[in-house]
């Protein structure tokens, strides 16, 4: 497609060749203009192979949610080894991480640092988290325009962040900047080159290599850092190996939570009689949380690189190829999720979506993640009779994560 026609909102997506069209644009989730494309995708090409992309190269779309659970959940045949986006790691900054990785160090690596979102740990910071949000949404302003983003997404997810690295508080907005400065490129308009993302990322390594050090040489501590730093499998990472693991776990536990706390504000103000059954029924809340997460699709995607020759709905699949398992379509597939095209707070089976992957790479803080939205929404209706959006949602330019910088927001007392 070009430029023009898809900025000037010429570009048609119920015509317009699938061959032509790039999956891969910063902006194609502005507007919800890839709804239709994936659409299309699921109905004429439901695994569709994109020959030469100039930034990537070629790779197979799988856009259905039976094709997408075949793929996650076989990772024999699908590896996860390398990388989890559509461009491989570069070669003079590669950051290995255990979510890019296939078992057995998969296993020990994630092994190592799991038990930070065991039940009983979650168990014991559910009133932290009750606190801090009582806090944050007490300190809003009533009936005037605030951004939502960063009073609200941002504070609370990267306070929970801070305390599952034991890192220092003052310091915590620089997660969020690490987080968003990860996963940016030249065009996200995060970073402005490749090189100064990769500073940054390395005063993230400076960082937390001070924190290493303390944790090392202090007795094992129930945070990630001091869990990495004693794991058998993880204290004798090099430097970026380090690094990778930090971005994981940082980009993890912000990008899902931060990012729905949004969506769900945004999508109850879209399906207002929605809002009106949760303020009606507020036990619905604890149902409502997964669709949110499905209903926002926090990462569009994640990648798997063929292992072997294959076959899948009648495409022929080589070795070494680049497989997108595009969670946003999935979620979407009204043949394995009836009314997928509808927001419903009260969807049965609402926990069998997408978002947070199946098989062995299923995302570890899951249920940290709607614990946050559960609370935050229960604090939410004891305060306000509704959270108007205000202007238009500014989503952030990336194909991979599908989030907001900015929304602004009303609050109306009860």
């Amino acid at each position: 497609m070009t430029d023009s026609a898809f900025e000037q909102n010429t570009f048609d997506p119920h015509t317009h060749p699938l061959d032509e069209i790039d999956l891969l644009r910063h902006d194609l989730f502005h507007d919800d203009r890839h709804v239709p494309i994936f659409e299309r995708m699921r109905r004429e090409s439901p695994v569709h192979y994109t020959k030469d992309d100039p930034w990537v190269g070629s790779f197979w779309s799988v856009t259905r949610y039976r094709d997408i659970m075949a793929v996650d959940t076989n990772h024999d045949l699908f590896s996860s080894e390398g990388s989890i986006v559509a461009d491989d790691n570069d070669e003079d900054f590669p950051l290995p991480m255990f979510i890019a990785m296939d078992p057995p160090k998969h296993d020990k690596q994630r092994g190592e640092v799991s038990p930070v979102v065991a039940p009983r740990n979650l168990a014991q910071i559910e009133d932290t988290i009750r606190t801090r949000a009582q806090t944050i949404l007490d300190g809003l302003p009533v009936g005037e325009a605030f951004n939502w983003v960063d009073r609200v997404s941002i504070e609370l997810t990267t306070q929970m962040l801070a305390t599952l690295f034991d890192f220092p508080f003052e310091d915590r907005r620089k997660l969020t900047r690490w987080s968003d400065v990860a996963t940016a490129d030249e065009d996200s308009g995060v970073v402005e080159s490749e090189d100064q993302r990769r500073a940054e990322l390395m005063e993230c390594l400076e960082y937390f290599t001070r924190l290493w050090n303390e944790r090392v040489n202090a007795p094992p501590a129930n945070d990630l850092i001091s869990m990495l730093a004693h794991g058998e499998s993880t204290r004798d990472m090099d430097p970026t190996e380090y690094l990778g693991n930090l971005i994981l776990l940082i980009v993890g536990g912000n990008d899902t939570t931060r990012n729905s706390i949004t969506g769900g504000v945004l999508a109850l103000n879209q399906f207002p009689d929605e809002f009106g059954k949760l303020r009606a029924n507020p036990k619905l809340i604890p149902n409502m949380v997964p669709e949110i997460i499905r209903w926002q699709t926090p990462l569009a995607y994640m990648r798997r690189t063929a292992t072997r020759d294959t076959e899948l709905d009648g495409k022929q699949i080589r070795a070494g190829d680049k497989v997108l398992m595009w969670y946003v379509s999935g979620n979407r597939d009204s043949d394995a999720i009836p009314n997928a095209d509808q927001f419903l707070i009260d969807r049965p089976r609402a926990r069998q979506h997408l978002s947070f992957g199946f098989g062995i790479h299923r995302c570890m803080g899951n249920r940290l993640a709607e614990m946050q939205l559960r609370i935050v929404w229960e604090e939410i209706l004891e305060r306000f009779s509704h959270v108007e959006v205000a202007g238009p949602a500014v989503p952030v330019r990336s194909p991979f994560v599908k989030g907001y910088s900015e929304m602004p927001v009303v609050l109306h007392p009860k």
